[in-house]
């Protein structure tokens, strides 16, 4: 079953359309599949929060080297 479409008008950059357009001509594929898969990732980016996985190590790291103190100060 194919996906549900609707047209929309809006205007950008020459420079960005000409991007997308050139990665649609390099990859094979129709502009228009390039373009759904740019805003969808944006969106995606948008509505989670996206923490680098070595901040998330360093933190991790701080709570265990910490945990003593953590429990020290809750008492």
């Amino acid at each position: 079953m194919a996906a549900i479409r609707r047209k929309f008008s809006s205007q950008v950059s020459p420079v960005l359309l000409e991007g997308m357009r050139d990665i649609a001509r390099k990859e094979g594929r129709h502009f228009q599949a390039v373009l759904e898969e740019a805003m969808a990732s944006y969106i995606e980016n948008k509505t989670q929060e996206n923490v680098r996985p070595e901040v998330m190590a360093h933190y991790r790291a701080g709570v265990e080297k910490n945990r003593l103190l953590a429990e020290l100060l809750a008492e």
